[in-house]
């Protein structure tokens, strides 16, 4: 006879996560310190799946941010990284000579058959 084992659920530690925004903190435009934690190092705004925000609060921290740049206390884009990353003038790469290639001339017949006799 085989003897019933029940159940028993884990008991694993659940940690509960610290909330990206406080509720005494104000979303707003002028507060630089909350705006910048939910920029890239690019300067683009985060999703809201790697923030860890409610929709209501990511609409907010968007439009915040999109204040802030307007009024021009953030960068539309952080141009330090392309600035490290521009070659010399004169070098080119093999994307360089594909793109500036001539396209194949093709007869025209399109015109033809629309001609009159």
């Amino acid at each position: 006879m085989k003897s019933k084992r029940t159940f028993v659920k884990s008991k694993r530690s659940f940690r509960r996560r610290f909330p990206p925004i406080e509720s005494g903190d104000r979303i707003d435009y002028r507060n630089m310190s909350l705006i910048s934690r939910f920029i890239s190092e690019q300067g683009k705004i985060l999703s809201r799946r790697v923030n860890k925000l409610t929709l209501k609060q990511q609409r907010l921290i968007t439009i915040a941010i999109k204040q802030a740049r307007i009024l021009s206390l953030l960068p539309f884009l952080n141009n330090e990284k392309a600035k490290l990353t521009t070659r010399p003038a004169g070098v080119r790469t093999r994307f360089d000579r594909t793109r500036f290639k001539r396209a194949k001339s093709t007869p025209r017949t399109t015109g033809l058959r629309n001609r009159k006799k």
